[in-house]
């Protein structure tokens, strides 16, 4: 019996552990020859010989990804090792978790090169080396419920949010050359996730348990699926619905102050639901007021 994705070439990147490293086992247990790209060299080769005592397929990677050179590096090196590349699993991240008054730039600028350009880098790479094999492909982004907004997390919010954006574009644009492109927000347990505020209070989730939907994304059964985001890991398989407009008002002729001013509050509170990563409800029907001064 042929195995789903037999014959197939990936690359993931940040693979060494946690998610990552669970999206590779299961890429291999079901046909595929993958690079494991990390930075941590050492923890990328001991996924690989893991991979091969088990009768898989693996090269490892310390390709820096927050740079295009070791994007290019990287997904030549899948093209080298296999001989082509059929599936680009983006992966890797950084956190550098501060509110918005104490982030600084120099955290802005990492964990936007390593989640957005990264993944753009490793993405436009694969997409042409797919467009030239001529036979199509599967790019599946790392995005996160983080970017419904979560405290702490401006830079790393805003970043996934990106990448959500963007997976929704280059579905668009790349389905005409048969390059199909979705996003997974994982749930795992992981060194990152340590970072979290009462992180020892949340329960445990195997970071493995998200590789088995990537590797249905990444096959043939789903070719029709493409431009979507899904929560996955844990019991779950959810889909994430694109954003969209909600309750309208509409006046002829347009809108003036005057009739916002009218018509806003009657036709809108109320409409406000929960928001954050957390869903909590909207708190702010009261009002927003600066801190009562004390002098």
């Amino acid at each position: 019996m042929s195995k789903i994705l037999e014959g197939k070439a990936a690359v993931v990147t940040g693979a060494g552990r946690g998610v990552g490293k669970g999206h590779c086992e299961h890429l291999v247990a079901n046909g595929a020859s993958v690079v494991i790209n990390d930075i941590m060299l050492e923890e990328a080769q001991k996924v690989v010989e893991e991979i091969k005592a088990a009768g898989g397929n693996a090269v490892a990677s310390d390709a820096d990804i927050s740079t295009r050179e070791g994007c290019e590096a990287l997904i030549q090196l899948c093209c080298d090792e296999f001989g082509k590349i059929d599936i680009l699993v983006n992966n890797a991240g950084v956190l550098r978790d501060k509110s918005m008054l104490k982030l600084e730039d120099a955290d802005f600028e990492l964990v936007w090169r390593v989640h957005v350009m990264g993944t753009f880098w490793c993405s436009q790479t694969a997409a042409k080396k797919m467009i030239e094999q001529g036979s199509g492909g599967s790019i599946v982004n790392t995005t996160s419920g983080a970017h419904f907004g979560n405290f702490g997390q401006t830079n790393y919010a805003a970043a996934k949010g990106a990448i959500a954006s963007m997976t929704y574009t280059w579905a668009i644009e790349l389905a005409k050359k048969g390059i199909r492109v979705n996003a997974i927000g994982p749930l795992a347990t992981t060194h990152m996730s340590k970072t979290f505020k009462d992180a020892d209070k949340m329960p445990y989730f195997d970071p493995a348990a998200n590789g088995p939907f990537v590797c249905w994304l990444c096959s043939e059964e789903a070719d029709f699926v493409s431009g979507q985001v899904f929560g996955t890991g844990g019991e779950r398989v959810s889909h994430m619905v694109q954003p969209h407009y909600g309750k309208t008002m509409m006046r002829e002729g347009g809108w003036d102050l005057e009739s916002i001013s009218k018509h806003f509050k009657t036709n809108f509170f109320g409409e406000f639901g929960p928001f954050g990563i957390l869903g909590k409800p909207y708190p702010f029907y009261d009002g927003i007021q600066p801190p009562a001064n004390d002098d």
